[in-house]
């Protein structure tokens, strides 16, 4: 009986104890570090599959399937989150017309996931409607980069 009460006490320990942590930290420094979190997942597949395109690394049918995969999965994920009020300060790559402009940022990020997710089929039909497709997710891409990224970290 003991040692059920003690199981008990510690599995409560453990259910509660991140919630209470996570009460005290500043909800703007969890956006600021999900939105560059999931930038740096949209770079990791990007990256490689970008090399097979232009021929830097060997073409990989099995790996760009994995990649475009992530890259839809990553790319459907609630973006706006990381981009709450408050969250336009500190070290970020994010231009302040982000929060300015949301209408149009959220529509450029939903063209994102939208390109991103016709990607894995693509990938699986053949090398020409990859590439195809691929250049429609680079342009969604450059589109919002063009206009809400800085190249250099701004620290607001």
């Amino acid at each position: 009986m003991q040692k059920n009460k003690m199981l008990t006490l510690a599995l409560a320990t453990v259910l509660t104890a991140p919630s209470l942590s996570f009460a005290q930290m500043d909800p703007t420094e969890y956006a600021l570090k999900y939105r560059q979190s999931r930038m740096t997942l949209i770079g990791a597949n990007m990256g490689p599959m970008a090399a097979m395109v232009k021929g830097e690394i060997p073409w990989d049918q099995a790996a760009l399937e994995a990649y475009a995969k992530d890259l839809a999965a990553v790319a459907s994920t609630n973006f706006q989150r990381g981009y709450i009020p408050g969250s336009e300060k500190g070290k970020t790559k994010a231009k302040p017309e982000i929060w300015s402009n949301m209408e149009d940022f959220t529509s450029k990020g939903n063209d994102l996931a939208v390109a991103s997710a016709a990607l894995p089929a693509a990938a699986a039909k053949d090398k020409a409607a990859f590439i195809e497709q691929f250049k429609k997710v680079g342009g969604a891409c450059k589109s919002c980069h063009d206009d809400y990224r800085s190249k250099d970290f701004l620290n607001q």
